[in-house]
């Protein structure tokens, strides 16, 4: 007797990110959208993290609790890694109140982003001229938000030349956020995580 198995939210995402990264052509805006809807029915629940949960076991992890991360009791910034191939990857990020993760960039790669639960602020930019040497890059980037990201809202997506390609957070109350990145960070293939510095211009509010 043929017995149909219901695939969890996690593996109908992760089975569309499959089918649409591993083609040869660049993703369709139909295919990123239909990527966009189903991370939008993500839950904290669907990555095993309880964001309710201020208490744990006596006999278990301080951060996890009935196999479960407890999202108010995370002390540190964690990274839950869910999946990763060499054509996307899979993971969560979870921040205490106060946690900041600093200014960074995702070189050649498009990532789609939801904020799970909590409060988080976003600074982002977009490049509007850099120059690459061996040892760092420098430039001039225009800022497309500073803003409040508060739980529930529709998941984010930045493309390698625009929609906020380089950002930092910084948590304002416990929070998480999923992310999927088209093609991960990779050394060998020129995708190398770098950190920034931001020098705001007075003659260039913005800048």
């Amino acid at each position: 007797m043929d017995c149909a198995i219901e695939r969890s939210k996690i593996q109908v995402l992760y089975d569309a990110c499959d089918a649409v990264f591993s083609q040869k052509e660049l993703p369709t805006f139909q295919q990123i959208q239909w990527l966009k809807n189903l991370l939008d029915l993500m839950e904290a629940i669907d990555v095993g993290i309880d964001e309710f949960s201020l208490h744990q076991s006596p006999f278990s992890s301080p951060k996890i609790t009935k196999g479960l991360v407890c999202g108010q009791a995370v002390s540190e910034i964690t990274y839950i890694h869910i999946r990763e191939c060499d054509n996307f990857s899979m993971g969560v990020f979870c921040f205490p109140a106060g946690g900041t993760f600093p200014l960074h960039d995702h070189p050649n790669m498009t990532v789609l982003s939801k904020l799970l639960y909590g409060s988080v602020h976003v600074k982002a930019y977009d490049w509007v001229k850099a120059e690459n040497s061996s040892c760092r890059t420098i430039g001039l980037a225009g800022i497309v938000t500073n803003s409040i990201f508060n739980a529930p809202r529709e998941p984010s997506i930045l493309f390698p030349r625009s929609g906020g390609n380089i950002h930092s957070f910084t948590a304002l109350t416990p929070c998480a956020i999923l992310d999927v990145l088209a093609p991960p960070y990779s050394e060998e293939f020129g995708r190398p995580s770098t950190y920034f510095n931001d020098m705001p211009i007075p003659t260039l509010p913005g800048e």
